[in-house]
C-alpha cells in the first residue's frame, strides 16, 4: 500500500475543549477533587425528596436539572481520562491518570446513587402523578425507564458496595485487556519487524496472498502465546456479570442488556434466528469469491482479499472531501456538522503503537460534542469505518439538547446512524464509478461489510452466549474450549464455502465487546437491517425523508426505540420487516453474480 503523502495525514485529535493544559490542567485535578464534595452536597438537598408529600413538577424539574448536571461534571474528568489513555495506552502516566478518575469518579457515584434508587422506591400511582407533571416532560422517558429495573435493583448500601467494587474488579480488568491488546506486536512477514495489532490486521487486505498467510500466522503466533492470559480475563469478567446477574436476579445474563436496549428477548431471538436462516447468503458469496480470486476454495485469510484490480487509497484529504459531501448530499445540516469534526480536530485517526485497537466515538458530554478515534491507513475500508463514526458522532452531536441523561440512544438504534452514513459514502462512491471492474470490487467491500455488521455480529453473540451458558454450567472454560466455541460458531456461519485454519481458533482473544460491553454485538445487525429499510424510503421520499431522519436522530434517546422507528414508518416487530434487509442483501447479491458473469464475457 503506498505511504500516505506528509502534509495529507491523519490527524491526533484535539482535546483541549475538555482541558486546556491537558493532563496538567489545574482544573482537571480541581474537578476531581471536588467531585465527591459535590456530591455530598446533592445528597444533604435531596435524600428523601421522592417522597415528600406535596412535591410539585417544578420541584422535580429542578432536581432533575440538578442531578443531570452534577453527573456531567462527574463525568467530565473520567472522559478526558478515557480518551487521553486510548490514544497511548502503553503510557503508565495516562493509565494513572485513567486509574484515578476512575476511583474517584466511583466515590462521587456512592454518594448519589440513593437519588435513582428512592425513585424506583416510589410507589406507581405517585410515580404516575410525577411523570404527569409538564414541568417533568424532559425526562420522562428516563424516568420512566429507570423503573424497568426495578426488580432487579438492591438496597443502597448493596449498590454502594457493587459501585466500589467495580474499580478494583471489572474496570481494572478491562484496562489490562485494552492495555495488554495496545502492547501486543506482531511479526507478519519474513523480516524481524513487528508491527501493532491493528497494522497486522491490515495485512489480511493485502491482494498477495502469501502476505496475508504470513499477517494470519503472524497474529496467530502472538494471540496464543497470551491466550490463557487473554482466556482469564474473559472468563473472570463473565462470572463477574453472572453474579451481578445473580445478585439481581435477573434470568438470562443477557437481560441486563435487552432492557437497557429497551427491546424484549423475543425480539432480539427473532431477529437473531432470521439471520441465522440466511447463511447460504454468506456461502454465495465466498464461493463467488472463490472463483473471481481463481481459487479453488478460500480460507480464513482470504475473508478480505480484495478481488482482482484496484479501488486505489485516499490520503486524508481526499477522504474527509468524500465523506463530507455525502453528508452534505444528504442533508446540509448533516454536512456541516461532519465537517466540525475535521475542522476542529475532534477526530484521533493517527496510526501509532500503542493505541487502543478498533475504533470508537465517545459521546463525551451532551454540552460538548463527540469525540471519534480511529487509525487510518488510506484503504477504502477505512473511509467506511471514518464514515461509520462519524455517523455516530452526527447522532450525538444533534441530541445534545436531549441533556446528559437522555442523549444516548439505545444500542439498538446507536448504529443507525453510522451504518446509514456508510451507506451514502458507498452510494456515492459507487455512482462516480464508471469502470465495471472497479464497480464490482465496490459492491464486494460493500457486501463484506454487510456481513461483517449482520452475520459477523450474531456469530459472535451466539459465541458470547454459549460461552456465558458453559461458564455457569461447568465452570472456567480453557483457551481450548474457547478455541473450540469459537470455531464452531464461525464454521456454522462460512459452511463449506471457506475453510478456517487451526490457529484461527484463538482470534476471539481480541475482541474488545466481549469484555467492555457484554451482549452488544447484536446491535450492529439491528442497525444494518434497520439501514437497509431506511434507505429504500430514502430512495422513494428523497429530501422529506433526511429531514425526519434528522428528527429522529435529534431525539436521542428521549423516546422508546419502537416509538421512534414508528415515525420512520417502520414496524420491527415481524420476521416479514428483518427478512426484507436480507431479501435486499440478496438482491445485491444477485447484481454482483450478474456483473461479474458480464465482465467476465
Amino acid at each position: 500500500m503506498p505511504e500516505i503523502q506528509s502534509g495529507q495525514l491523519p490527524p491526533a485529535w484535539d482535546l483541549t475543549d475538555l482541558y486546556p493544559l491537558g493532563e496538567s490542567d489545574p482544573g482537571l485535578q480541581r474537578d476531581m477533587e471536588s467531585g465527591v464534595q459535590k456530591a455530598k452536597e446533592l445528597a444533604l438537598r435531596f435524600r428523601g425528596f421522592w417522597i415528600a408529600p406535596k412535591i410539585t413538577g417544578k420541584e422535580v424539574a429542578l432536581a432533575l436539572g440538578d442531578y443531570q448536571q452534577l453527573q456531567e461534571s462527574l463525568d467530565k474528568p473520567l472522559v478526558f481520562a478515557m480518551l487521553h489513555h486510548a490514544a497511548l495506552t502503553t503510557d503508565p502516566a495516562r493509565g494513572r491518570l485513567l486509574s484515578q478518575a476512575r476511583e474517584t469518579n466511583s466515590k462521587a457515584l456512592q454518594e448519589i446513587l440513593f437519588f435513582e434508587l428512592e425513585w424506583l422506591q416510589v410507589e406507581e400511582a405517585q410515580a404516575l402523578q410525577i411523570l404527569g407533571f409538564p414541568e417533568v416532560a424532559p425526562f420522562a422517558h428516563w424516568l420512566l425507564h429507570k423503573r424497568v429495573f426495578r426488580p432487579h435493583t438492591l438496597s443502597e448500601s448493596e449498590e454502594k458496595i457493587l459501585e466500589r467494587k467495580q474499580v478494583s474488579g471489572r474496570s481494572a480488568f478491562r484496562r489490562l485487556f485494552d492495555e495488554s491488546i495496545g502492547g501486543l506486536k506482531f511479526q507478519v512477514g519474513e523480516s524481524a519487524e513487528e508491527v501493532s495489532l491493528q497494522a497486522a490486521l491490515a495485512k489480511l487486505y493485502d491482494p498477495d496472498r502469501e502476505t496475508r498467510r504470513w499477517a494470519a500466522s503472524g497474529i496467530t503466533k502472538t494471540l496464543e502465546a497470551r491466550s490463557r492470559d487473554f482466556a482469564f480475563i474473559l472468563n473472570t469478567l463473565v462470572y463477574e456479570h453472572q453474579d451481578d446477574c445473580s445478585l439481581r436476579n435477573y434470568p438470562s445474563p443477557d437481560m441486563p442488556r435487552n432492557l437497557s436496549n429497551q427491546v424484549s428477548v423475543e425480539l432480539v431471538r427473532l431477529v437473531m434466528e432470521t439471520v441465522e436462516s440466511r447463511h447460504d447468503l454468506v456461502c454465495r458469496y465466498y464461493r463467488l469469491k472463490a472463483k473471481l480470486l481463481g481459487l479453488k476454495g478460500l480460507t480464513d485469510y482470504d475473508r478480505y482479499a480484495p478481488l482482482p484490480g484496484e479501488t486505489g487509497n485516499l490520503n486524508w484529504s481526499q477522504a474527509q472531501t468524500l465523506v463530507v459531501d455525502a453528508y452534505k448530499g444528504f442533508h446540509p445540516e448533516a454536512g456541516r456538522i461532519v465537517s466540525l469534526f475535521f475542522e476542529k480536530k475532534w477526530i484521533d485517526a493517527t496510526p501509532r503503537p500503542g493505541k487502543r485497537s478498533g475504533a470508537f466515538c465517545s459521546s463525551g458530554l451532551a454540552s460538548l460534542h463527540p469525540y471519534t478515534l480511529m487509525t487510518y491507513t488510506g484503504r477504502m475500508r477505512d473511509v467506511s469505518t471514518l464514515a461509520h463514526e462519524l455517523g455516530h458522532g452526527l447522532h450525538q452531536y444533534l441530541a445534545r439538547d436531549r441533556g446528559h441523561l437522555q442523549a444516548d440512544a439505545p444500542l439498538v438504534l446507536a448504529e443507525t446512524a453510522s451504518v446509514f452514513g456508510e451507506m451514502l459514502v458507498h452510494q456515492k462512491i459507487l455512482q462516480q464509478t464508471t469502470d465495471p471492474k472497479t464497480k464490482l470490487l465496490l459492491m464486494a467491500g460493500k457486501m463484506e461489510d454487510s456481513f461483517a455488521t449482520v452475520f459477523r455480529q450474531i456469530v459472535l453473540t451466539r459465541f458470547e452466549h454459549e460461552v456465558h451458558t458453559i461458564r455457569r454450567e461447568k465452570g472456567e472454560l480453557s483457551t481450548a474450549d474457547l478455541g473450540a466455541l469459537w470455531m464452531k460458531t464461525n464454521q456454522q456461519m462460512f459452511g463449506d464455502s471457506l475453510e478456517l485454519q487451526p490457529g484461527y481458533s484463538v482470534w476471539w482473544s481480541y475482541i474488545g465487546h466481549f469484555v467492555h460491553s457484554p451482549f452488544y454485538c447484536y446491535a450492529y445487525a439491528f442497525g444494518e437491517l434497520l439501514v437497509l429499510a431506511l434507505y429504500a424510503r430514502y430512495l422513494e421520499q428523497g429530501p422529506a425523508f433526511a429531514e425526519n431522519f434528522l428528527a429522529f436522530l435529534e431525539a436521542g434517546g428521549s423516546q422508546n426505540p419502537e416509538t421512534l422507528l414508528k415515525n420512520l414508518g417502520v414496524d420491527w416487530n415481524t420476521k416479514a420487516f428483518w427478512q426484507g434487509g436480507l431479501d435486499l442483501l440478496d438482491q445485491n447479491l444477485k447484481s454482483m453474480d450478474s456483473l461479474a458473469t458480464s465482465i467476465g464475457e
